[in-house]
C-alpha cells in the first residue's frame, strides 16, 4: 500500500527581525510568514532569493519573536499591517509616536503589547515566542500580553500529524460513523466535533456548540476560556483549537495531570 503524506498543521505567523550588521545594526522589520525557517534564510539571502527589499543586502537578520496561532492568513496579514503601519490603524491611535531618543526595537515591542491588548486580537488565542533566548533576556517583562496568551521559548517546530493507518473500508466506514453532540444531542462526524483538553473527559461536542455554551452570558462573540459541561475543568479556547489541529495527538495521557497543554507544539 501507496505510504500517505504527513499531514502539516497550517502555521499563521508575524514576526520581527533584528538586524546585526553593525552598519545597519538596531533596525528591525516586521512580516508575515508560513515557514519561519524558509523566510529567514530568504530575508539574509536577499531580494532575488524572495527576501523583502527593505531587508535585501543589509543582513544578516536575526528573526527574534514571532507571534503566532492566528486562525487564517487574512487575520495574520492584518495584525502585520497594523504592526509595521501603528498610527495608521485606527485601533493605535491612542499609542504615543516614537521618541527620538527611543530605540526602535523598543518601541516595536510597546506597540505589540498594546495590540495584544485591544479587540479584536485580544480575544485569540496567540502565542508570543521569542526566538533567541539570549536576546530575549534584555527584554524581559517587556511584553505583557494577556494572560490567555502564553509567553514561549525556542525555536518554531512543525506540529506533524500522521493519518490513521487503515484500509479503505476501514477509513470509509470511520468518515460515515456518527456520534452525538454532547450538548445539542444531535449527530455529528468525527470531523466535525471537539473533545476537552483534560484527559479521560468524554465530551464530545460541536465546535460551535461550545463556542455558545462558553458565551453564554453574552458579554463575548468569541470565546476566551470556559468550563467543561462533563469534566467541570476550566479550558483555554487556544489549547482547545489546538488539541482539535492535532497539537497534543502525540503526548502521553496521564491520568493524575489536570491539563495536557503544550504550547511549544504548533
Amino acid at each position: 500500500m501507496e505510504e500517505e503524506p504527513e499531514v502539516i498543521e497550517r502555521f499563521f505567523g508575524v514576526y520581527l527581525l533584528y538586524c546585526v550588521n553593525p552598519k545597519y545594526k538596531g533596525r528591525t522589520y516586521v512580516g508575515y510568514t508560513v515557514d519561519p525557517r524558509r523566510r529567514i534564510k530568504q530575508h539574509n539571502a536577499g531580494k532575488k532569493h524572495g527576501g523583502a527589499w527593505k531587508t535585501s543586502k543589509k543582513g544578516p537578520w536575526n528573526m527574534v519573536l514571532i507571534i503566532h496561532g492566528f486562525p487564517n492568513s487574512t487575520c495574520a496579514l492584518r495584525f502585520e499591517w497594523a504592526w509595521q503601519h501603528p498610527h495608521m490603524s485606527r485601533r493605535l491611535k491612542h499609542i504615543p509616536k516614537k521618541r527620538s531618543s527611543q530605540k526602535m526595537f523598543d518601541f516595536r515591542l510597546t506597540v505589540l503589547t498594546e495590540m495584544l491588548k485591544i479587540g479584536p486580537w485580544c480575544r485569540l488565542p496567540l502565542t508570543v515566542r521569542w526566538l533567541d533566548y539570549e536576546f530575549s533576556k534584555n527584554y524581559y517583562g517587556c511584553i505583557s500580553p494577556p494572560l490567555h496568551m502564553p509567553i514561549c521559548y525556542g525555536k518554531v517546530t512543525s506540529c506533524k500529524v500522521k493519518p490513521i493507518q487503515g484500509t479503505k473500508e476501514d477509513n470509509i466506514l470511520s468518515q460515515e460513523a456518527s456520534m452525538f453532540c454532547s450538548l445539542c444531542g444531535s449527530s455529528m462526524m468525527e470531523k466535525d466535533s471537539v473533545t476537552c483538553v483534560k484527559p479521560k473527559c468524554s465530551l464530545i461536542v460541536h465546535l460551535i456548540c461550545l463556542a455558545k455554551e462558553f458565551c453564554k452570558d453574552g458579554k463575548m462573540i468569541l470565546p476566551i476560556e470556559g468550563t467543561c459541561p462533563v469534566c467541570k475543568f476550566n479550558i483555554l479556547w487556544g489549547d482547545l483549537i489546538r488539541k482539535k489541529n492535532g497539537c497534543y495527538r502525540d503526548l502521553d495521557e496521564d491520568p493524575n495531570t489536570d491539563s495536557t497543554s503544550d504550547n511549544d507544539n504548533i
